[in-house]
């Protein structure tokens, strides 16, 4: 495979703000492969509860089924322990054989890169994709990138996408106080958390 993009996150849950995000990008620059990652435990957040890996992998199969273009690893899991980049990168490029990697973010975070363990390796090895959020545009993330080495900001690709202002956060806590989260994620997705009794006080 010449080229593929992956796309981590803990996924919990899956919703359609990151769907959308990886079909922009897909589109944009013309891939072959988008490849959602679940995190084991991210090095920034390990204090924070995550649903257990087994559930956020399956929700994450479900969202994308219907994509020819998305699939699903789970090497992050498998590896269990802290995900770092850096380990993931290197783990994709050994074994798909791919000449190009794409890596897709947020444009907050993508400033932190530096910051990433092994970040000069990890620029060297992929390009990153900074996706615009809402309340973050693309008039912001070029304002900040400036503030970067030149020899960074050449790794970067900014990209404005769609601003759903949608999250993970938010889901879980509607789930909680029994809101609807109709519309803010595929409806197989909706349906496994409610079956499993996913985000409840119970939970």
């Amino acid at each position: 495979m010449q080229k593929i993009c992956l796309m981590g996150g803990t996924f919990d849950p899956i919703h359609y703000g990151h769907l959308v995000v990886a079909e922009e990008v897909r589109q944009k620059f013309n891939l072959p492969k988008v490849l959602f990652i679940p995190a084991a435990r991210p090095p920034h957040k390990t204090d924070q509860d995550i649903t257990d890996a087994t559930h956020r992998v399956n929700m994450v199969r479900l969202a994308v089924a219907s994509n020819p273009y998305f699939a699903v690893s789970t090497l992050e899991v498998a590896r269990q322990g802290l995900s770092y980049t850096i380990d993931t990168v290197r783990q994709i490029k050994q074994l798909y054989q791919t000449e190009k990697i794409y890596f897709i973010t947020g444009a907050d975070a993508v400033l932190q890169i530096i910051n990433w363990k092994e970040a000069a390796q990890l620029l060297s090895m992929c390009t990153f994709i900074a996706a615009t959020r809402p309340g973050y545009n693309l008039n912001n993330l070029q304002s900040s990138l400036a503030s970067l080495p030149q020899d960074i900001i050449e790794r970067i690709l900014p990209l404005e996408v769609p601003a759903l202002s949608i999250s993970s956060s938010d889901i879980r806590q509607r789930v909680r106080e029994g809101r609807s989260i109709k519309y803010l994620l595929p409806e197989a997705v909706e349906a496994y958390i409610f079956k499993n009794r996913l985000y409840t006080c119970h939970n």
